[in-house]
């Protein structure tokens, strides 16, 4: 929990720095981003045999980790910039607000089985804090289909990824998507702006992308699969409403927003939201510790998942 907390806390601070990328090339920006990040990650991925497991991937599963780079990565990132253009931050922060109930219902149904109530319950409360914390902006109908298609992102990233994590691991599966977000990023950039996709940033641009690349990305993606791995796609997911409640904390640090009584209401609420929906499952196979005089076989039994 604490993994998978951290790396939204660190996403939603990375929105308040992408301000400073506003002028910047778009595509380029991320290309940048994301292939920092893989060259920080290839070193120690590749350590103790970490690129045999990726050339033993299977192309069902180089295709998905393709689609977390091209729908969780850089369409995320593109159909935000894009629903500003005729939004308030607000619509899409709300919108993205509502990925762990979405994840709470696709994930049981993909399975074969029915939707827990308490994930819902706490994905809808999560959901509800977002929208309190984030407001209601003004929008039209290329601004609300952009925020949806941001939603689509999010969860995206989530589910895409859930079948690599087990063979990949949390560290080598980062640097792969980055790697592919890089590449996909550039092609896409050069496609539409040809050399204006790329150009030299200035400070404060530089540190906006040094902070996505090293903080956001290298930090947080590692902490986020590697909470994904405990908890699973639908318990982690639960989480991401800390992203806004992350932007809204950080954006006065910069003189972007306000912190004030609404967004602390809303924040209690994402909190209480992932406390129900998240806090009183034991994921299966669990054991407890034996108590002391207890033989250790009869305290060894898998302790029975509470829903």
């Amino acid at each position: 929990m604490l993994f998978a907390a951290l790396a939204c806390v660190l996403v939603g601070a990375s929105f308040t720095a992408g301000g400073a990328l506003v002028d910047y090339p778009h595509a380029g920006g991320q290309a940048v981003r994301y292939g920092l990040a893989c060259l920080l990650l290839a070193f120690p991925a590749g350590r103790a045999g970490g690129w045999a497991r990726l050339r033993a991937l299977r192309p069902r599963q180089w295709a998905l980790a393709a689609g977390v780079a091209a729908v969780g990565m850089v369409g995320f990132n593109l159909s935000v910039l894009a629903a500003e253009r005729t939004a308030q931050p607000a619509v899409p922060g709300v919108l993205v607000g509502c990925a762990p109930v979405v994840v709470a219902v696709l994930v049981p149904l993909a399975a074969g089985r029915r939707p827990g109530r308490a994930a819902v319950a706490g994905a809808a409360m999560v959901a509800a804090g977002a929208f309190v914390v984030q407001g209601w902006g003004g929008t039209d109908t290329a601004g609300l289909l952009w925020s949806v298609a941001a939603l689509g992102g999010v969860v995206g990233f989530a589910l895409l990824a859930a079948p690599l994590v087990a063979p990949l691991g949390p560290l080598l599966l980062s640097a792969a998507v980055c790697g592919l977000a890089a590449a996909e990023a550039a092609v896409l950039g050069v496609a539409r702006g040809g050399r204006a996709a790329l150009r030299v940033p200035d400070a404060a641009e530089a540190s906006a992308l040094g902070w996505q690349a090293v903080v956001a990305t290298v930090v947080g993606f590692v902490f986020w699969y590697a909470g994904m791995q405990r908890l699973g796609a639908e318990r982690a997911t639960l989480f991401s409403g800390l992203i806004p409640v992350s932007a809204a904390l950080t954006a006065p640090l910069v003189a972007l927003g306000t912190f004030g009584a609404a967004q602390l209401a809303g924040s209690a609420r994402v909190a209480a939201g992932v406390a129900v929906g998240a806090g009183r499952r034991r994921p299966a196979g669990i054991r407890r510790p034996a108590p002391a005089g207890e033989p250790a076989g009869r305290a060894a039994r898998p302790v029975a998942m509470r829903r």
